[in-house]
């Protein structure tokens, strides 16, 4: 027959608590790492519109409308803060803020897009 070790009542008392400082120094680390997932959302999300926005400008352009109106209707309120809109010949270039997580209004982060419709370029 076998039988199982003892575990001293010692051991177990030492360690007693380990679980809540894991705990305590795990629940930062998962903090950061989901906010800077979340931050490659956003700018993921922000290029995406920007190419979109792009399109929708260079289309805009090309029967003769106002680019720069076309990418804003394009574009949701958060990322219309920080928007440029600039044409080189027939190519239209969008560029956006990526709002940031922690400081939505104050981003540094910013990704363009380009788009030419009609014409060579």
């Amino acid at each position: 027959m076998h039988s199982r070790p003892r575990i001293l009542p010692s051991r177990l008392a030492a360690e007693r608590g380990q679980a809540s400082v894991e705990l305590v120094a795990a629940v930062p680390l998962v903090l950061v790492v989901g906010l800077a997932l979340w931050q490659a959302v956003l700018a993921g999300h922000a290029l995406w519109m920007c190419a979109n926005a792009a399109r929708v400008a260079a289309r805009a352009d090309v029967v003769g409308k106002d680019p720069g109106k076309a990418a804003r209707s394009a574009l949701p309120r958060t990322l219309e803060r920080g928007l440029k809109v600039g044409r080189r010949g027939n190519r239209v270039r969008v560029a956006v803020r990526v709002p940031l997580v922690v400081r939505p209004s104050r981003s540094p982060i910013t990704v363009a897009a380009s788009a030419t419709l009609g014409g060579a370029p």
